[in-house]
This record gives structure tokens, C-alpha cells and sequence, in this order.
């Protein structure tokens, strides 16, 4: 599978916002905004179990690692969902996922080019 090499390109990191949270996480992953089950499962699959374990993630990071954990390419909506995920925990608002499609556009341009002819790019969000 071919993707961008995220090493190279100046990526936003999450950064803990400096208010601190008024209320502590919930415990499950589908309690948090923007997470349901398939997305709670995706961060299982990274080893990710519980709202606490995102603080301080990086969401293109976590992009690229879903990708290479599921040996496909996945819809770039995953990536505006985890920078969601991502700022709520670190202390931001909730917003929704498409909040963050205009950021993901400005700093993750995706693959150079399809993976295989087998596999179809994801839909643009």
C-alpha cells in the first residue's frame, strides 16, 4: 500500500489545550462525541481501549496507523473523525467529525496515487 509518507510533510500536531476539563472522561469509547461502534472498534484495533489512552494521540498518526493495521486505505471522513476524537480529549470542544475536513484538506493530501486497481480510493469527504 502505498500512502504519503507522513515523516515528511509538516503535519498540525494535537496540542493540549490549556483549559482543563471540566468534567473527566467517560469510561467507554462510544461515549465520546463522534465515536460509535465501528470507530470504537478501529481504536481497539490500534490497542486503543479507553478515552483516556487518546490524550495526546496524533491524529494523522493514527490515521496512517489504522491504515497499515487494515491493510487498506481508509476514507479520509476517519481521519476528520479522529482529529475530533483527539481535540475533545485533549480538553477541546465537542465538534462534530466534519469540522475538521477543511484541516485534513490542508494538510493531508492522501496518497500519491491508487494503492492496486483492486481496491478503490475512498470517497471524498
Amino acid at each position: 500500500m502505498e500512502t504519503q509518507s507522513l515523516s515528511r510533510s509538516p503535519l498540525p500536531r494535537s496540542r493540549p489545550f490549556s483549559a482543563a476539563r471540566p468534567q473527566p472522561l467517560p469510561p467507554r469509547l462510544e461515549d465520546l462525541p463522534n465515536v460509535g461502534p465501528a470507530v470504537a472498534a478501529d481504536f481497539r484495533r490500534l490497542g486503543i481501549g479507553t478515552p483516556d489512552e487518546i490524550r495526546g494521540r496524533d491524529p494523522y498518526m493514527l490515521y496512517h496507523d489504522l491504515c497499515r493495521a487494515t491493510h487498506s486505505l481508509q476514507d479520509p471522513c476517519m481521519l476528520d473523525t479522529f482529529i475530533a476524537v483527539v481535540r475533545y480529549v485533549d480538553g477541546g470542544p465537542a465538534k462534530p467529525w466534519w469540522h475538521y475536513t477543511a484541516e485534513r484538506k490542508r494538510f493531508y493530501r492522501g496518497p500519491a496515487k491508487a494503492s492496486s486497481p483492486r481496491s478503490p480510493a475512498p470517497r471524498s469527504c
